[in-house]
């Protein structure tokens, strides 16, 4: 007997339907064994509070894992102990649910894992369909992948909101889109806690002093009021914090003494949006005024063009920096759009097809003139960037915290 064309795809879409509704099934199953999960997302500073609330949470008696997208894909375990994930077919949100599931199986009630997604439907699906949190967090929001959550902040305020959970619990330390957060919390039932100015303020300097790296302490009150909810007193939470180990994409600054040239590398690559490049440009270089020399490192992707045109043609806190060198395969982009708009030539170096060991005898040469410099990486950790930072760590003489 012959069927059409229109039978075959209703027999395979029933038998799709049918392998959906088992792995569903199980999934739900493996969710119920984690009563508490915790999703992050945001603009800046995903990993670092995935990783502080996980520490947190499991130094202060409550085990809990946790799993970071950022820099390196790695998964969390209460001891501290890290793994990477492992990803044969490259990135994807359906790996949420191996790592719901090897938390099941180890029996550890409560879970923070960072969001992965990047498109405002993503957003929706890996909260829905695989995550289902019951306390959800948003960093911040910041004008930072326009081309695919954009044109304006506003436009990704809303598709970051898409993850707010239902009926339950958002955090989030944002101010200036709060009202479109607020929005989404009534509609899906959950309570806004809104971390303020005043609560960041209320960090100590004390307090931040333990840190391994350079932490923010915007993301600090936002964690510390999570776990308060959690029953952890203030005292205890901030000890707990102190033994978190930082994502390598983390603020962190390496002091190099290279036969007589002093070098202060900045691995800010983390921080790609234009506010949180220049408020950490301007935070480093408050930190070391004394310098003689300041570079500027950008490490640029071709296949970001927007966050290119932002950091060239929107911001100018680099264009005082006596030295700009690019490298990455966006580079070329960069120095063509900065040009265009004025900034004279001269005043770049590209690197764009070097590799790590030509990159650092680049910046070497533009030290050569000077007795101390600073180098600031930012733009991207991906490609050449994570290459650079390790090269300055496994070389330097101190690590400035």
């Amino acid at each position: 007997m012959l069927i059409t064309g229109a039978e075959v795809l209703s027999l395979l879409a029933c038998g799709l339907t049918g392998l959906g509704a088992l792995e569903s099934a199980l999934h739900r199953r493996n969710l119920s064994k984690v009563p508490v999960r915790i999703h992050v997302s945001g603009t800046r500073g995903k990993s670092s509070v995935t990783r502080l609330i996980a520490t947190g949470l499991s130094m202060s008696g409550q085990p809990a894992t946790g799993k970071t997208t950022g820099t390196l894909a790695r998964m969390i375990m209460p001891d501290q102990s890290e793994f990477p994930v492992y990803r044969p077919l490259g990135a994807n949100i359906i790996e949420q649910k191996r790592i719901i599931a090897t938390t099941a199986k180890m029996g550890v009630p409560k879970i923070v894992i960072e969001c992965m997604a990047l498109q405002p439907i993503f957003h929706w699906i890996s909260e829905r369909h695989l995550v289902r949190a019951t306390h959800g967090v948003i960093t911040n929001i910041r004008p930072d992948h326009l081309d695919v959550m954009g044109p304006t902040e506003r436009d990704v305020a809303l598709a970051i909101a898409s993850m707010v959970p239902v009926k339950g619990t958002l955090y989030t330390a944002e101010v200036r889109n709060l009202d479109v957060l607020k929005m989404a919390c009534d509609d899906r039932k959950t309570k806004l806690v809104a971390v303020g100015p005043e609560d960041v303020a209320a960090v100590t300097d004390e307090e931040m002093s333990g840190f391994k790296y350079s932490e923010h302490k915007e993301n600090v009150a936002l964690v510390l009021r999570i776990l308060a909810d959690f029953g952890i007193s203030r005292e205890d939470a901030i000890r707990a914090l102190w033994h978190t180990n930082p994502d390598p994409g983390a603020l962190t600054d390496y002091k190099l003494d290279y036969f007589g040239r002093k070098i202060i590398f900045v691995n800010a690559f983390a921080a790609n949006d234009p506010e949180s490049t220049a408020r950490v440009w301007n935070t480093m270089l408050q930190r070391y005024p004394n310098v003689d020399k300041v570079i500027a490192l950008f490490n640029m992707r071709a296949d970001r063009p927007s966050r290119t045109m932002q950091l060239s043609k929107e911001s100018t806190f680099w264009r005082d920096a006596d030295k700009v060198i690019l490298i990455g395969t966006g580079a070329y982009l960069f120095a063509s759009l900065a040009t265009r708009d004025g900034v004279d030539p001269g005043l770049f170096s590209s690197a764009e097809n070097d590799n790590i060991g030509d990159i650092f005898e680049m910046i070497l040469e533009n030290c050569k003139d000077s007795g101390s410099t600073i180098v600031i990486g930012m733009g991207n950790i991906g490609g050449p960037g994570l290459g650079l930072v390790r090269y300055f760590r496994n070389r330097s003489t101190q690590e400035v915290f």
